[in-house]
């Protein structure tokens, strides 16, 4: 195991805790200490696979991170690749759910959303939003549909303000399940638990256009 060390732009790969110190004595505003010593040798022998950072004065830090690479370029190279990898992930799972989203597929959906309805405050010109959770049975042609509808539905409902915030489709505040061609009786379905302090809307059904 090799040792990654970088202060600001200066920066090195060493092979031993005694190379961390020879690159460190280098720069003038690091103090080495037997302390200094004794803690890189304890970090570098234990099996703690995080980065540290060693504090310089306040807000200044050295950091120290264990890697496999036995070059700068080396560790260089696998820390662009990590990074483009962690970027990439959630771009997919986004491109992944937008894809689920618009499949077309026909028929029964079970749709939850959960949005910030508008309670006016009595005795006052003011309001507050609150979080409602509202689940129907909705025949669309596919999950953005399903949500599509029932936004509208909500939008033209007299108890909903027109100032009530709705979520988009691609967040965690829309939840949908396909169920076919036929609606089951309604024991047949599990219906989606109540978020904590959200009142819940009664359940619709929606079959036509």
């Amino acid at each position: 195991m090799n040792l990654y060390v970088r202060y600001f732009d200066q920066e090195a790969l060493t092979h031993s805790v005694n190379e961390v110190v020879d690159f460190l004595t280098t720069i003038p505003d690091i103090h080495i200490t037997p302390e200094l010593v004794a803690d890189l040798q304890d970090y570098a022998a234990s099996d703690m696979p995080y980065p540290k950072r060693y504090k310089v004065r306040p807000r200044v830090y050295f950091i120290l991170i264990k890697t496999t690479a036995a070059t700068l370029a080396d560790f260089k190279m696998n820390k662009k690749a990590q990074a483009a990898a962690e970027v990439s992930e959630p771009v997919i799972r986004k491109e992944t759910k937008q894809s689920l989203l618009t499949q077309q597929r026909s028929g029964w959906y079970m749709g939850t959303i959960v949005f910030k309805r508008v309670i006016p405050i009595p005795g006052t010109s003011k309001f507050q939003y609150q979080d409602t959770r509202f689940s129907a049975y909705v025949k669309a042609e596919s999950a953005q549909h399903c949500y599509e509808r029932i936004v509208d539905h909500l939008k033209n409902r007299q108890d909903v303000d027109l100032r009530s915030q709705f979520p988009s489709s691609r967040g965690n505040n829309f939840t949908y399940r396909f169920l076919g061609d036929n609606l089951p009786s309604a024991p047949e379905v599990e219906a989606p638990a109540p978020a904590v302090d959200s009142p819940i809307f009664d359940g619709q059904y929606f079959d036509g256009e």
